[in-house]
């Protein structure tokens, strides 16, 4: 979490706002006092993620499409664009709203912070570095990137959104940052998202077999999502432009994963090694010397605590 002191927004656009780290940025708004505009379309957003919101005095649901121009009541003087599918099994189902969200969603809230004067923070993704190969990734690395493989329709559609993203900044001053989000988990995640830390808890908690793909040994470096929200609210209070990493650089193979969590549900489930999904990268590890030394930001909430919170939210939500 950053030490410095946090700024006071009196009201925050939030695309995506229903998703898994978007409702978590607006509960955490609202706790602060801000007044929160929730936009999603719902398309893998989930109405039962801001249910506890919707009653809350300050919190708005807007039901739109980033991708067409948005209404919102008020300007913000903050604006979070999450809109995205973010997972491998969402934007290979849905591959040209992914890229539209990407595209024209960015171009029309990029406008909505212009017009508004609003600070404007793009969620993008370590996607944009591909399949690396400098190990960890730094800001500065460009990234080895297949732009007409199957995971293209996600990772060029950020490479463009963090160029478009600049250019505003660059032709009209918009106070603009960039955010490169490595492996999020936690609590309202999707069972069935595709994603390595829900399939592995939802197959452990029913006694099937956890499906490894490939031999394994692929690492990821997994962020739990209450230290991403401060990392990226950390980046928003600041001056930075970016892209700043926000992720955990403790990396851990996908194996030992799976037997962490085999290990924290008790569960007597077997590990099955299935075909490797084409492009998925063998290294994920952010470096993040600088989100620590200009954001003062760190993860602080351990591997085995935080799938222990993400086990017990699992429990009490398996239709998810």
């Amino acid at each position: 979490m950053s030490n410095a002191a946090p700024r006071v927004w009196e009201h925050a656009v939030v695309t995506g706002g229903a998703g898994f780290v978007g409702s978590h940025l607006c509960s955490a708004l609202l706790a602060a006092g801000t007044r929160v505009t929730c936009v999603d379309d719902f398309s893998t957003g989930r109405p039962e993620n801001i249910a506890g919101l919707r009653d809350r005095p300050g919190f708005t649901l807007v039901r739109a499409n980033v991708s067409e121009p948005l209404d919102i009541d008020g300007p913000p003087d903050l604006v979070l664009h999450f809109a995205s599918p973010a997972s491998p099994a969402d934007y290979l189902r849905l591959p040209l709203h992914t890229m539209e969200a990407g595209s024209l969603g960015t171009r029309n809230v990029l406008e909505l912070a212009r017009a508004a004067g609003a600070r404007f923070v793009l969620a993008s993704t370590s996607e944009v570095y591909g399949d690396p190969q400098q190990h960890p990734q730094n800001e500065r690395y460009w990234g080895n990137v297949n732009p007409v493989g199957p995971r293209s329709v996600y990772d060029e559609a950020k490479r463009f959104g963090e160029a478009l993203t600049t250019a505003e900044a660059e032709v009209h001053g918009v106070d603009t940052a960039i955010v490169r989000l490595f492996n999020t988990y936690g609590p309202r995640m999707r069972g069935y998202d595709g994603r390595a830390v829900p399939t592995f808890v939802r197959q452990a908690l029913a006694g099937e077999d956890l499906t490894v793909t490939g031999d394994g040994l692929q690492t990821r470096s997994l962020c739990y999502v209450d230290d991403t929200v401060a990392g990226v609210l950390a980046m928003a209070a600041h001056d930075m432009r970016g892209p700043v990493n926000i992720g955990n650089p403790d990396e851990l193979t996908m194996l030992e994963l799976a037997r962490v969590v085999i290990d924290l549900t008790g569960s007597s489930s077997r590990i099955r090694f299935i075909e490797r999904p084409t492009d998925d990268p063998a290294v994920r590890c952010p470096d993040i010397t600088l989100a620590r030394d200009k954001l003062q930001w760190e993860p602080r909430v351990p591997a085995e605590e935080g799938l222990r919170r993400t086990i017990d939210w699992f429990r009490a939500h398996m239709d998810g």
